[in-house]
């Protein structure tokens, strides 16, 4: 599998479902707004494909996106942020997420604005 640039990749010792759902929780915790949450495998499977387990989880701050958005509208294009988890062939569960650096770098974002982007801190905390 290769790495897209800006995209970090972390193996989650969960499921997919259990790795998404400790995510929501800790979002929800802490009074993160949860915009959606899609079952892909799912999806598909109601369209008569079939895929190996995937879920997509869309979450924001409004007020940290808000700052975002204002300092850079184009920046909305990544905006509310987005984190995927997927089962491969050999069941192996994997999370994927936007790097807060890339983000920063690619609409010429201060630090201060682009530090709630951050969500290394977040997906260590769920995967331990």
């Amino acid at each position: 599998m290769t790495t897209p640039n800006g995209i970090t990749i972390r193996k989650s010792p969960f499921s997919v479902k259990e790795t998404i759902d400790r995510l929501q929780t800790f979002l929800e915790d802490r009074r993160v707004t949860v915009y959606v949450r899609i079952n892909q495998q799912q999806e598909l499977l109601n369209v008569g494909r079939k895929i190996l387990p995937l879920e997509f989880l869309l979450f924001g701050n409004p007020n940290a996106g808000g700052q975002v958005m204002a300092e850079n509208p184009v920046a909305a294009l990544d905006l509310p942020l987005k984190v995927i988890a997927w089962q491969d062939e050999q069941q192996a569960v994997y999370i994927a997420y936007n790097d807060a650096s890339f983000i920063k770098s690619r609409y010429g974002l201060s630090a201060y604005v682009s530090a709630p982007l951050d969500l290394e801190y977040i997906i260590t905390k769920i995967l331990s």
